[in-house]
């Protein structure tokens, strides 16, 4: 793609607005704000995920407002428009869960339809809850104009009224299994419920938002920190009014998404997404921006990097802090800076500063000696990746682990199976899972669910009776970024077009290892061949509405359940 001098800062917006034929268009925009002047400025939408849905989203108005002033001050003529969100710390555990993922492909599809309809000529795209962030970046690489990704923010931490600790949205979670446990009463989940979600931002840890956010950073689509302010903060107000600014630049220097998103780009979202040690999540976005954006990008080159990148940053869910530490400290460019002079960052990758990775970087410092939320490259949390890439008899084409080492590296056991995450859940809940139990949910993943839900709740009821180190878990669905303990998931083909998932019976033996990277049903391949010939279909759950056209179209996890790959 070429970044030269554009011919025009107009090149969409001059179709709708010049010319005696387009009075009607100008007639309508005189009404939403446009005056003489503004028609001959290039035209920066600004897509906002507003709602009341979620905290992660209920100040993101007031942010649009901001990169609406930044992209007016710096020559252009913003125009906020909204698209949707869900909220999955609200839906999680519930049929509304299956929404969650597909509202990813809706986002994306909104933003690129008004986008082209109105001809816009830049875009600045604000997100909170977790798929608004890849839903975004998807539509920046389809619509290919001069782009850039703002993060509303992390929320603060919650304070627990009597042991002063720090909590958060899976500190509830949690509190549920330990509630289950008789570890506590319903006064203490009550205080729980009451104190950990004290304001606007999303969830606090190294969850799926924080860390999407922290990969688009890295791919060179957001200004330098945009992943680590919090979401009340001034810093957030001048990053978007920053944003708004950098549109324009863009726009001016000819620079599109396309011209960022490099096969080297995606190599650095996958490092700094394991230096972090974030969300499981990341490998199914990461695939399906790349595939939008038309690189070629698979599940093994998150095996390829992550023999070379250590995890460094001692954060939730596996560790102690969150994301409101890691930006009191400095926020993601000391972290970018240490990998770089490392040797695992390629400095030379452009980004919407206009400016390289590496240039960026200059004259960014080091963390302070005295912090321990990042740690150096000579003492790791893990020396390798926490994101493990397994096949075998059990996932052919592909499933994805979180291992931090932390839950132990291998662990064999017994399945119990679960036709659904409601089921599941309530036997962990009535005591059914045992020690030693290894709890297989299917028909959870993008076309059995339909929508390849998370399952947060069971994995946080096992950790919360106890059992992290004592049960695995594993799902063609997906997990939330706050879950932990020995998991996994996306594990492809999925159980509803008949994958190896779908013919595990109680009791049939089950091996997990995250050092040969190998997920095997222990039985005779005799034995496996017959119960696969023999299995049949289940009904489609839906047969109308977005569930259902999301199930005939989606692909399989390992390609990064993306609903356009034959089209």
């Amino acid at each position: 793609m070429s970044t030269s001098q554009p011919k025009s800062l107009r090149p969409y917006s001059a179709l709708v607005h010049d010319g005696p034929d387009r009075a009607p268009a100008r007639s309508m925009l005189r009404t939403v704000g446009f005056g003489d002047a503004d028609f001959q400025k290039p035209v920066v939408g600004i897509a906002s995920t507003w709602s009341m849905v979620t905290p992660c989203n209920m100040h993101i108005d007031r942010l649009a407002r901001d990169a609406e002033a930044g992209a007016n001050a710096a020559g252009g003529k913003a125009i906020i428009f909204g698209t949707i969100t869900v909220s999955d710390g609200i839906s999680m555990g519930t049929p509304g869960m299956r929404y969650s993922l597909v509202s990813r492909e809706v986002i994306a599809d909104s933003i690129e339809t008004v986008v082209g309809a109105e001809g816009f000529d830049a875009l600045v795209a604000i997100g909170g809850c977790d798929k608004n962030m890849p839903g975004c970046v998807m539509a920046m690489a389809r619509l290919n104009r001069p782009s850039v990704f703002v993060y509303g923010g992390t929320i603060l931490p919650g304070i627990h009224p009597d042991s002063k600790k720090e909590c958060d949205i899976v500190s509830v979670f949690e509190a549920v299994g330990q509630h289950s446990a008789h570890k506590l009463d319903d006064a203490g989940l009550a205080k729980v419920e009451m104190c950990s979600i004290p304001g606007p931002g999303s969830c606090g840890g190294m969850y799926t938002a924080n860390t999407m956010a922290s990969a688009i950073e890295a791919l060179g689509l957001s200004l330098p920190n945009s992943s680590a302010q919090i979401a009340i903060s001034q810093e957030k107000q001048d990053d978007c009014r920053r944003a708004g600014e950098a549109a324009i630049a863009l726009l001016q220097a000819g620079i599109r998404p396309r011209d960022i998103l490099t096969k080297k780009a995606f190599e650095n979202a996958i490092t700094v997404v394991i230096a972090l040690g974030g969300s499981t999540n990341a490998v199914l976005h990461l695939l399906a921006i790349a595939h939008t954006a038309n690189v070629r990008l698979s599940i093994d080159d998150f095996t390829r990097i992550g023999k070379h990148v250590p995890v460094l940053a001692d954060l939730k869910p596996s560790g102690k802090y969150g994301m409101a530490h890691l930006s009191r400290i400095g926020g993601l460019p000391p972290l970018m800076k240490l990998l770089l002079d490392a040797g695992l960052l390629h400095g030379d990758c452009l980004t919407v500063t206009g400016k390289t990775v590496a240039e960026n970087l200059k004259n960014v410092g080091s963390y302070p000696t005295n912090q321990d939320v990042v740690r150096p490259l000579s003492n790791p949390i893990k020396a390798d990746s926490h994101l493990r890439i397994l096949y075998g008899n059990l996932a052919p084409e592909g499933a994805v682990a979180k291992v931090t080492g932390k839950e132990g590296l291998t662990f064999s056991g017994r399945a119990i199976t679960f036709e659904s995450e409601e089921t599941a859940l309530k036997a962990v809940l009535d005591g059914r899972v045992k020690p030693g139990h290894v709890m297989v949910i299917r028909n959870e993943g993008p076309v059995g669910g339909p929508g390849m839900r998370e399952m947060l709740s069971p994995t946080s009821a096992v950790m919360g009776k106890g059992l992290g180190k004592e049960v695995a878990l594993i799902t063609d669905g997906r997990f939330s970024g706050g879950s932990h303990g020995f998991v996994v998931g996306h594990i492809t083909p999925e159980a509803a077009i008949g994958g190896p998932i779908a013919i595990i019976k109680n009791g049939d033996p089950i091996t997990i290892d995250a050092v040969k990277n190998e997920l095997t049903l222990a039985l005779p391949a005799k034995e496996i061949k017959a119960r696969l010939k023999a299995w049949k279909p289940k009904k489609p759950k839906e047969t109308r509405g977005v569930l259902a056209k999301y199930a005939s179209h989606v692909t399989t996890a390992s390609f990064g359940a993306v609903t356009d790959k034959d089209l």
